[in-house]
């Protein structure tokens, strides 16, 4: 099977290559939050329907409350200083059955629509849209998430942290493994499972920490990732609907083009366009 295209491994998806973008103890080279996710504008007053809990009816049972100690999850470390937890995902789901927890998607607008966990709010990583989050108490405790398993979910719980809210955690495993687990999911249609497509570039070196993005032609879908100290990237895309003549955008700090998702899964993308057989600068 091509590397560059492969079905979600579902159950595995903590461990997909381009995913971390970092040490082996998930902890991003110089990445930082990022330039989205400002908590700008108007949010909506908090209602039932953007609180980011589930409703009570559909919860079978309310667990008693997990025996987890936080201060041992692991963490992502973005610059400035900032510290993201990531929590375990049976560890969520309690939170989420007790309602203990805010959750947030930080996925693009499409991936949302598709398939997201009951009750969570759209909060993208990017900043592209009228965020909910930001309406919510500073105190309460958030659990972001994504699909990567935690490029996204981590970069916008690192934006909260930067913005005042004082406990965000990013679920460790990510949505693809709350999918496979078959916990409470809501949308267009939850039993759909996205390939992923693996954007491999190089960029200029001296932007090293910040972030790679690919977004399809309408923003509605998204994925990031910080670049190396090299200059190099992975994007791994997880779109709904999406086929080799798709075309999508890959931004960086010093270059934008836009090519089908095809060619650009054929080799490795430079500012002069994507190199088959090329290797990173």
């Amino acid at each position: 099977m091509d590397r560059r295209r492969f079905l979600v491994a579902v159950g595995a998806a903590a461990g997909l290559t381009g995913c971390m973008g970092g040490s082996s103890d998930g902890t991003p080279s110089d990445a930082g939050p990022g330039s989205g996710g400002t908590d700008s504008g108007t949010p909506e007053p908090v209602s039932a329907e953007n609180d980011g809990y589930p409703d009570p009816s559909g919860i079978d049972e309310t667990p008693p409350a997990p025996d987890a100690d936080t201060s041992s999850f692991r963490t992502i470390t973005y610059e400035q200083g900032i510290e993201v937890p990531l929590v375990p995902i049976d560890v969520a789901y309690d939170w989420y059955r007790r309602r203990d927890a805010r959750f947030a998607d930080a996925r693009g607008e499409r991936q949302y629509a598709t398939s997201h966990i009951t009750g969570a709010v759209l909060s993208p990583a990017s900043g592209r849209r009228d965020d909910p989050a930001a309406a919510w108490p500073q105190s309460d405790r958030i659990v972001t998430y994504c699909g990567c398993p935690h490029h996204l979910s981590s970069m916008r719980a690192a934006q909260l942290y930067q913005n005042g809210y004082e406990e965000v955690y990013a679920i460790d495993e990510g949505f693809w493994e709350w999918h496979r687990l078959d916990y409470p999911m809501t949308g267009e249609n939850v039993e759909y499972q996205p390939y992923g497509f693996l954007i491999e570039g190089a960029a200029d070196p001296a932007t090293a920490g910040e972030y790679a993005w690919a977004r399809t032609a309408d923003g509605s879908q998204e994925e990031a990732h910080p670049i190396g100290s090299d200059g190099s990237y992975e994007l791994v895309l997880h779109f709904s609907d999406v086929t080799d003549g798709t075309q999508i955008t890959v931004e960086t700090p010093s270059y934008s083009l836009t090519e089908p998702l095809g060619e650009l899964t054929s080799g490795v993308v430079t500012r002069e366009g994507t190199v088959a057989g090329g290797t990173r600068a």
